[in-house]
């Protein structure tokens, strides 16, 4: 506390208000994280630009306000944020307060990505592949789209696996496009659950089980997504095996994800 005291250390600062903004070991204060954010931003912390940036755009103690959000992105990814510029890559891309700027929002995309956003990483894909404010490249969109896939970031998942099962832009490999749907239908993806469904039908990629992908086909069903092909492969069950698959795909809903897995 005497180093945040003393004014010298924006580390200490930002982590402060953080524990404020988030009511960690002390009272819940929006104000007082503010005030320690902009000190530490006065003192160059990125961090706490960025937070700044957070707190205006979503209203967190104070009215939104999406031209102070811009200035404090600006100023947190001109001083190297990755997250910061990703947000600048958003508002951009929408035109939140500006005019709409598919190549700012590419440019923005492109530093948040390279600093390791996966967010940003499957935002450059998508506007590398359209063409959208910068020219097509499909290979730095799917260099890009990988790199997200290997964060966790659900929806490269299952676009990296649709791509690689079906052999568009990359070698075919159904078993590892299976793997990615699986990957992504443990996650709670209603579309990667459809596609592992059909996948376990017909034994493509990976062993046929028509109980499992019955389960798989519940489970996106219940998120809203239908397949008449696949409400078939439940009806075509024994009762016996109907029932297996219910039971797993109530189970699922019932608990935490990855609890069950078909």
């Amino acid at each position: 506390m005497k180093r945040v005291e003393a004014g010298n250390d924006p580390a200490a600062m930002t982590l402060l208000g953080e524990l404020y903004a988030r009511g960690y070991g002390i009272p819940y204060d929006p104000a007082k994280a503010a005030q320690w954010y902009e000190r530490a931003a006065k003192a160059g912390s990125a961090n706490a630009m960025f937070a700044l940036g957070m707190m205006n755009l979503t209203g967190q103690g104070r009215a939104v306000d999406e031209s102070a959000a811009q200035k404090w992105f600006e100023q947190s990814a001109k001083a190297g944020n990755p997250a910061a510029a990703y947000n600048l890559g958003l508002i951009y891309l929408q035109g939140r307060g500006v005019t709409q700027d598919f190549t700012k929002a590419a440019t923005y995309f492109k530093q948040g990505a390279d600093g390791g956003v996966a967010d940003a990483q499957y935002a450059l894909s998508v506007l590398l592949n359209a063409g959208n404010g910068v020219p097509v490249d499909k290979a730095a969109a799917l260099k890009y789209l990988t790199a997200a896939a290997q964060q966790d970031h659900v929806t490269a998942e299952v676009e990296l696996a649709i791509a690689t099962f079906n052999g568009n832009g990359v070698p075919k490999d159904e078993a590892a496009g299976a793997a990615l749907f699986r990957k992504a239908a443990l996650a709670g993806n209603a579309i990667a659950q459809n596609r592992y469904a059909r996948v376990l039908s017909v034994g493509r990629g990976a062993p046929q089980n028509k109980v499992a992908a019955a389960a798989w086909h519940m489970l996106a069903k219940a998120q809203g997504l239908g397949d008449p092909y696949l409400d078939g492969v439940v009806d075509s069950l024994s009762p016996e095996d109907r029932k297996k698959a219910e039971d797993v795909a109530h189970k699922w809903i019932a608990l935490t994800p990855n609890a069950v897995q078909p």
